[in-house]
This record gives structure tokens, C-alpha cells and sequence, in this order.
């Protein structure tokens, strides 16, 4: 569990950050003197990015699994195509709730989500071997 925790959170920042930087309509800069979260303010951009990474990899760990259940017998009608909405949703959620991210436009957020996907897919093969191999050298 806490494998896949910090998979989904690695593969939410680093999927915002690419998003970010090769998507031409995503955008994430702190608003000086706004940008704050539970009384703790942001000064600077990476501080947002990884606010943005840690609640998109709680979403994705504890929210998205249920909305799979609820919605399975749409996705087994489109074939698995009703995940990707599920996914849009999710960041079109992420840009609502963060007004420092900025997704203007259906292709970029179509875009970020292919990224943040395929980053999780590639991070949650890769992390578990990491921490399979870390804890065989304490043993």
C-alpha cells in the first residue's frame, strides 16, 4: 500500500511537471499573495507542483478505485474507454481545485491525463522493484 502511495504521488508530480513544461495550455505558477493550503502559503512554483502531485496520488490511491466500481459496467461497455473519463475528470477536478493550475482547453487536459497515465503506469512497475531491492540488502 504505501508502494503504490508514493508510486501515485511520484507519477502525479512528475506527470504535472511534464504536462507543465512540453503542453502548450497547462500552466502552474503561484498567485503572490493567494496561493495558500490549510493555512500554509506558497512562494514558489515546485512547492505548488508537489502540493498538486500529492493530492492527484491520494486521489488516484484512495477516490479512484471506487469510482472504477461504481462505474464498471461503463467501462465494460466501452471496452475500458469510460477509465479515461473517469482520469479527465479527476484532473479537470485538480484544475478546479487549484487555482495555480491552469488547463485551458479539452486537448491539453486530454494530454496531461495520457501523461499522468502513462507516468503512473510506468512508476508503478519501477517503484515496487526499488523497494523489493532496498529491503532484500536489510535483510
Amino acid at each position: 500500500m504505501l508502494n503504490r502511495l508514493f508510486s501515485n504521488i511520484g507519477a502525479g508530480i512528475l506527470g504535472l511537471w511534464l504536462s507543465q513544461r512540453f503542453i502548450s495550455g497547462v500552466e502552474l505558477k503561484v498567485i503572490p499573495g493567494e496561493s495558500s493550503f490549510l493555512g500554509f502559503s506558497f512562494t514558489a512554483n515546485w512547492q505548488i507542483l508537489i502540493l498538486c502531485g500529492l493530492i492527484l496520488g491520494l486521489i488516484n490511491l484512495f477516490i479512484k478505485p471506487i469510482l472504477n466500481l461504481i462505474t464498471l459496467p461503463l467501462k465494460a461497455l466501452t471496452f475500458g474507454l469510460f477509465g479515461l473519463v473517469i482520469n479527465i475528470a479527476i484532473i479537470f477536478g485538480l484544475d478546479i481545485l487549484f487555482k495555480e493550475l491552469t488547463i485551458s482547453g479539452i486537448a491539453p487536459l486530454f494530454w496531461t491525463t495520457i501523461i499522468v497515465l502513462i507516468t503512473t503506469n510506468i512508476l508503478s512497475l519501477l517503484y515496487p522493484l526499488t523497494f523489493r531491492s532496498f529491503s532484500n540488502r536489510i535483510a
